[in-house]
């Protein structure tokens, strides 16, 4: 097969769908010895894959803007799928070209959070992701999506039929691992300005991660008379100012530390930093960092909603992610009991262990395979 990937809406700030599209692209280029990759970018992030693969080819677009993007996307891109007698593309964003391509689709929904948590988005960027989602979930033949929890979703809001949703799981990147050096976790302490003893919750600033409800129990924790901080790191988006105004509100200034975007490459030492990993968000199509927590031998508190069961197993405290009470009872658990956070530490490890890019990029495969006999 010749494959097109449209790796251009990857961000500058990479996260998210930025990172399944990255490591996606590095294990097909690991493990596809029988198929030929082209790869549309905005930047030089895979260039080093077409010198080392003759099969991948990297084609450079200038498409810095979300809207010259769009523009490229559903004008241009139609007509070089063509020329190149491309066979599938895979759109790893909910969208597609909507134009006739020549070839077979292949889309990725990460979740469908614009349909069931409307106030994490401004209107017009809301009216156009449900659009888009409702024609390229009719255009593509194959849909992939990162949990059973999306799937079902998919399903139920945009009627597709379940046959053609593959819900093929993620994984945490190699480089998430236990790190043993403490001068590399001294290092980003310094960095950072960050304490020796923190509660860490990793996530872009918006209302649909939950800080609201992580604040609350937080300030709870503190009059309880737990010690550690809170850093929260995460690049600023949609209506950011409500957790730092109600962090002053709670009494919290100086006790939680806003760290902004956080580089990828430092993100391995962050979690191993911490004490405790927080992630009470109320919608995730996958929740990947609770995965990355894990890999790094960090407990793990996370939400009983969504995709998150699927992905935390038995192997951290799943709490109800609105109740401010619980998530504080089950963080004082972690902090307090030695034998629970060692248990969680080593079921954490396992749990991240059985998942795999690798495995992401065959089952990927397979759907490509699918889409082509479907033409």
């Amino acid at each position: 097969m010749r494959i097109a990937f449209d790796a251009t809406s990857i961000p500058r700030l990479m996260a998210g769908a930025g990172v399944y599209t990255d490591n996606l692209i590095r294990a097909l280029a690991r493990i596809d010895v029988d198929n030929e990759y082209v790869v549309f970018a905005k930047t030089d992030a895979f260039d080093g894959l077409a010198r080392e693969r003759p099969s991948f080819r990297v084609v450079r677009v200038d498409a810095r803007f979300r809207a010259a993007r769009l523009v490229w996307e559903q004008l241009v891109l139609p007509a070089q799928l063509r020329a190149r007698a491309i066979d599938v593309l895979h759109s790893p964003h909910h969208t597609t070209p909507l134009l006739t391509t020549g070839c077979r689709r292949v889309v990725t929904f990460h979740d469908l959070t614009f349909f069931i948590l409307p106030e994490r988005y401004p209107r017009s960027r809301l009216l156009y992701f449900r659009s888009i989602s409702w024609a390229a979930a009719k255009a593509a033949p194959m849909l992939i999506c990162p949990s059973q929890a999306v799937r079902d979703d998919i399903v139920r809001i945009l009627q597709a039929p379940p046959e053609k949703v593959r819900p093929i799981a993620e994984a945490a990147a190699p480089a998430f691992r236990v790190i043993d050096d403490p001068a590399v976790l001294d290092r980003l302490r310094y960095n950072h300005l960050l304490p020796d003893r923190f509660i860490l919750s990793v996530g872009s600033l918006e209302p649909g991660k939950n800080r609201t409800t992580l604040l609350k129990a937080f300030a709870e924790l503190r009059r309880r008379g737990v010690e550690h901080k809170l850093v929260v790191a995460g690049q600023r988006a949609w209506n950011y100012g409500a957790d730092f105004r109600l962090a002053e509100e709670l009494g919290l200034k100086g006790d939680v530390i806003f760290t902004g975007y956080v580089l990828p490459e430092e993100m391995p030492a962050l979690y191993n930093a911490a004490d405790l990993f927080v992630f009470p968000s109320l919608y995730e199509g996958f929740g990947l960092p609770v995965l990355e927590a894990m890999a790094c031998g960090v407990p793990v508190v996370a939400s009983n909603v969504s995709s998150i069961p699927e992905v935390a197993g038995d192997a951290a405290l799943l709490v109800d992610p609105r109740d401010a009470n619980a998530l504080c009872d089950a963080m004082e658990r972690i902090l307090k009991d030695y034998d629970l956070r060692s248990n969680l530490r080593e079921s954490g490890l396992e749990r991240a262990a059985t998942f795999s890019w690798e495995r992401a990029a065959r089952e990927t495969i397979e759907v490509y395979e699918e889409a082509l006999r479907k033409g």
